[in-house]
């Protein structure tokens, strides 16, 4: 199942300037890295080759936008616990192909899968589940959270590259 992240990706090994880097471009992806070898002190073709040995190392795995759904229109974020009897790797599948559901998580506990979803409002929800997620063979059982607020995101990335660069100065 390559399409799945398993989250037992090997520990890269950083060091203090990496880890600069990457602080510098959690807080701007679209620096230049003329920019960022300014801020490091080091050269731009530098800056290049610890991005490009970064990304092959997997530790940047993209860059992306940061979307409000709710401007487009899918305001309405809703957690679904599911259980699946039988071939649960088919049934994450199935998940995942569903456009409005945008993450899958395998979790432990009284559920077998986590799905995020997005969708307009609790008729848009209603469709996805009947159409959709109730239909995939081998879910026998669905409970739906619905996001009634949320706080404001915290910079969690800041926050953990400023843990591993405590952890790097011990």
């Amino acid at each position: 199942m390559s399409e799945f992240v398993l989250g037992d990706s090997q520990k890269a090994d950083l060091d203090a300037t990496d880890l600069r880097l990457l602080s510098l471009l959690v807080s701007d992806a679209r620096a230049s890295q003329r920019k960022i070898a300014r801020e490091l002190s080091i050269s731009a073709p530098t800056v290049g080759e610890r991005i490009a040995r970064l990304e092959r190392e997997g530790v940047i795995r993209g860059y992306r936008a940061d979307v409000d759904w709710g401007a487009l229109g899918f305001p309405m974020q809703v957690y679904a616990s599911i259980i699946a009897a039988s071939n649960q790797a088919s049934v994450l599948r199935a998940l995942h192909e569903i456009s409005e559901v945008e993450q899958v998580l395998v979790v432990t506990g009284s559920m077998d899968l986590l799905a995020r979803l997005r969708v307009r409002d609790s008729t848009h929800l209603r469709k996805v589940l009947l159409e959709a997620i109730w239909e995939i063979p081998g879910v026998t059982r669905v409970e739906t959270l619905v996001s009634l607020a949320e706080t404001k995101p915290k910079d969690f990335l800041q926050g953990m590259i400023g843990v591993l660069q405590r952890d790097h100065e011990e």
